[in-house]
Formats: C-alpha cells, structure tokens, sequence
C-alpha cells in the first residue's frame, strides 16, 4: 500500500497541464513586436529604390535647351551687322562731299518755253516740266489734256518758239495712263522739245494736232490702232495697219489676241 501511495504521489494529476513533446513554447507580446519590426525592416531593404519625380512642366520651361549650331549662327550675324555699320560709319566720315550738280544748259531754254504757255494759255496749262538728260538735255513738258490744242498752237506759232516741224508722234501705255509725247523742232533754231499729255487709260483721247501739224495724221492714226488713243478733230481715224474688223490693239500691255499664233 505505502509503495502504490509513493507511485502515485509522483504522477501528476488530472487538473495539471503538461507540455508535450512537439508543442512549440508561447511567445510574449514583446517578442511577436521584436519580429515583425524585424520583418518590415528586412522588406525595406529589399525594395528596389524609388525613381527619381519627373520635373513639373514650369522647371522644364525655365531651363530651353540650347541648339549650339544656333547660337553660332545668331552670333555670327550679330558679328556681321556690325561689321557693316561701322564700315558704313567709316565710309561716311571719310566721304567728300558732292559738288551741287552743274544746271543743264538747257534749263534756260525749258523755263522761257514754260512761263509763255502760263502766261498766254493759262497758269494749271503745264503739269510737269523736267530736263530729259538721257536724251540730249532735251526740254520735256507735262501739259494739261484739256489744254493741248492752245499749246500746240502757240508752240508753233509764237516767235519765241517756232516750232514750224513735228517731227513724230508716240503713244505709250504706263499701264496706269496712257501718254502720246510730240516731239517738236524749230527748223529756224534747231531747239526742239518733247511735250506729253497725260489721258485714261480706259478711254484714252488726246485731241488731234493734224489741224496744227499735218504729219500728225498717219502718227496718229498709228497710234490709234496699236495703242486705242482716239483723236477728236483728227481728219481720218481708222487704222493704218490692222485690218479694220481686229479686235484690240496690240500694243497695250493688257491685249490679248484671239488668235496666239497670230
């Protein structure tokens, strides 16, 4: 009996809890915290570092890129400009300056021919008045359309001017006017003078100077039929060279033939 008592009093009893084999120990709280710090570090250091933030629109606005090649050539011309000016500004410094230009011999001459026609046709009678150097410092005077057929009569006959010979006659189309330029001659002094009269272009006339000179009338029936400007007064206008039924006048700037093999 003593010996099953002293068995006994060495097996634990039914109440106690014991460990067994296999069952892993209890961890504390402090522990569980311990590891997963542990954790969260050990995922920090094998995540792949953060990419560089892309930079806003306003800090890529602030910084262009600059094209060399550009800048040289912007250079270059910067260079060049003042080159130029201060060659410019040297050329000036050192010029002479012009003699006045001599006037032409003949400005005399296109000033008399120029106060007759105010003083005896009417003060507006002359347009323009102007040396044609190019041309033998020929007189050329600008005269009123309306006032034409006084001029021409006083250019002949005033004996100032005498111009007795009409030497010819042209038309010309300035594509804003049409223009016909008499070219007189005085067969007594050898002066002669151009004087033009200005007219429309759509409806071009001049008034005829076949009354005054009579080799006027082929010159101007020529210029009738290649250029358009009619001639009140003329004895004769109808064309001189094209047959009468042509359409337009070849001349002009603007004409157009029907036929372009013609």
């Amino acid at each position: 009996m003593s010996e099953e008592r002293d068995k006994t009093a060495g097996m634990p009893s039914s109440g106690d809890t014991v460990g067994t084999a296999g069952e892993a120990p209890k961890e504390t709280a402090g522990t569980v915290e311990g590891k997963e710090q542990s954790g969260q570090e050990q995922a920090s250091a094998n995540a792949e570092p953060a990419a560089p933030a892309a930079p806003s629109s306003a800090e890529a606005s602030a910084a262009p890129v600059v094209d060399p090649e550009r800048e040289a050539k912007l250079k270059a011309a910067a260079e060049a400009r003042e080159a130029r000016a201060a060659a410019k500004a040297k050329a000036e410094s050192e010029a002479v300056p012009e003699e006045p230009k001599a006037p032409s011999p003949k400005q005399p001459i296109l000033d008399a021919a120029v106060g007759l026609i105010r003083t005896e046709v009417a003060e507006d009678a002359v347009e323009e008045a102007y040396i044609n150097e190019l041309n033998g410092h020929m007189p050329v005077i600008v005269v009123k359309g309306d006032r034409w057929s006084e001029v021409a009569a006083l250019m002949k006959n005033h004996a100032a001017l005498g111009c007795n010979y009409l030497r010819n006659v042209t038309g010309v189309d300035c594509e804003t006017h049409m223009e016909a330029v008499y070219h007189l001659v005085s067969l007594e002094s050898k002066q002669d003078y151009a004087i033009k009269i200005k007219t429309d272009r759509e409806a071009p006339s001049v008034a005829s100077a076949t009354p005054i000179w009579a080799t006027a009338n082929w010159n101007e029936r020529e210029i009738y039929d290649l250029l358009g400007i009619n001639f009140p007064g003329h004895p004769d206008m109808r064309r001189i060279m094209m047959p009468d039924d042509w359409v337009g006048h070849p001349l002009r700037k603007d004409y157009e033939p029907l036929d372009p093999e013609v």
